[in-house]
């Protein structure tokens, strides 16, 4: 195999826009070969086609549009995948719930083997078929080469730069939808909405712990901050399971993995699963009462001291 094999993108989007995980994705696909293709299943998803068709890098959009693929099931996404599987030698899949969700599936009907969030394509291997993912919460990077015929794989969003959204021409083909599998069917879905950036895409989040002590500290000290920063918040795994927010705050190994331009971690130890989650960020800032906490050995600035008079001081200085 060459550098020149096709390499197929499965596209996560809303069938009108397509997701920004999906442009890191395709950066990952295009170290793995020249001829990229994104895939876009869903229900009158012409828009979202068009959006895929400009993102630059593409060479084939292909369109499967059919009324069961309107939610995103897992199910019948999978089996349009493994439909024209036979014609690529990567199979990518951006690694969020969504890609995380099919790419499994694709594997086990293929009976290949899948490689989970991959940071890194070895491109001096002549096959592309050698990848670097972390292990054990991110201290360890293992090298792992598939000897499979097709590499499934999912990427780190934040391991790979974005591929520019506009410049790109590729050309969109329609292909047969596959049938419905009638093995789950959509009941509902309840959406979050935020007035603040979504935490995986945000520049800057502001992120509390267990230090803030209860739901209303994390308000009244978090709060202003991110606001006058135009800051996603967050949270360790520690205030998100005594109650402080919502699980959809939370950011580490059990929970979103982020690469902000900076990170504010309030009143986190910075225990080795949440550092999994946000050790990529450009900058951090540590703030905590410990002098000897596991956050400042990663921190770029740290302040040592309580964060219910540090965090204040530093929103009224913004």
């Amino acid at each position: 195999m060459s550098i020149l094999a096709k390499i197929l993108v499965v596209a996560e989007h809303d069938n009108q826009s397509i997701k920004a995980a999906t442009l890191n994705t395709v950066t990952a696909a295009l170290q793995c070969g020249d001829d990229v293709h994104v895939l876009v299943a869903g229900s009158n998803a012409k828009a979202a086609a068009d959006a895929a068709a400009q993102i630059a890098g593409v060479k084939k959009v292909l369109l499967a549009d059919a009324p069961y693929f309107a939610d995103g099931l897992a199910e019948n996404i999978a089996d349009e995948v493994v439909s024209i599987a036979g014609n690529y030698s990567h199979i990518l899949a951006p690694a969020t719930a969504y890609g995380k969700n099919i790419a499994p599936r694709v594997a086990a009907l293929l009976d290949v083997a899948q490689i989970s969030e991959i940071t890194k394509v070895d491109t001096t291997a002549t096959d592309r078929d050698v990848f670097e993912r972390p292990i054990y919460a991110g201290n360890v990077i293992a090298t792992v080469r598939s000897a499979d015929p097709i590499k499934v794989l999912t990427t780190r969003a934040t391991a790979f730069d974005a591929a520019s959204p506009t410049g790109g021409s590729a050309s969109i083909e329609s292909i047969p939808a596959v049938p419905d599998s009638s093995l789950a069917c959509f009941v509902g879905r309840e959406v979050t909405k935020l007035d603040r950036p979504e935490l995986t895409s945000a520049k800057i989040i502001v992120s509390g712990g267990r230090g803030l002590g209860s739901g209303e500290n994390y308000k009244r000290v978090l709060e202003p901050l991110a606001d006058q920063l135009g800051a996603a918040l967050g949270a360790s795994r520690a205030a998100v399971d005594a109650g402080y927010v919502p699980n959809d705050y939370q950011v580490g190994q059990t929970g979103k993995i982020v690469a902000p331009e900076v990170y504010v971690a309030v009143g986190i130890s910075g225990a080795i699963q949440h550092l999994a989650g946000m050790k990529d960020a450009k900058v951090i800032v540590a703030i905590n009462k410990d002098p000897d906490a596991p956050i400042f050995s990663v921190a770029d600035y740290g302040l040592v001291g309580d964060l219910f008079t540090e965090v204040p001081e530093l929103t009224r200085q913004l």
